[in-house]
């Protein structure tokens, strides 16, 4: 029963840790897509972006939160 239990945790942990691979080359995507909008945005357009993003963090997320979902 234990090795069992074993195989199968050593099974998730290989899967997760194709799962952060993937979503660590999917960061680094954004990052380098990230700056090359940046690069190409007007100063105006940055400031409106980060009013937004502040606007954004000092509200609440629909829902009132509370709760995982998966």
């Amino acid at each position: 029963m234990k090795s069992h239990l074993m195989f199968a945790v050593r099974e998730e942990v290989e899967v997760l840790r194709e799962k952060i691979s993937e979503l660590m080359d999917r960061i680094s995507l954004l990052e380098m897509e990230n700056a090359v909008l940046k690069s190409h945005a007007t100063p105006e357009t940055l400031a409106s972006l980060a009013a937004q993003v502040s606007a954004n963090a000092k509200t609440p997320a629909p829902g009132g939160g509370g709760g995982t979902t998966n």
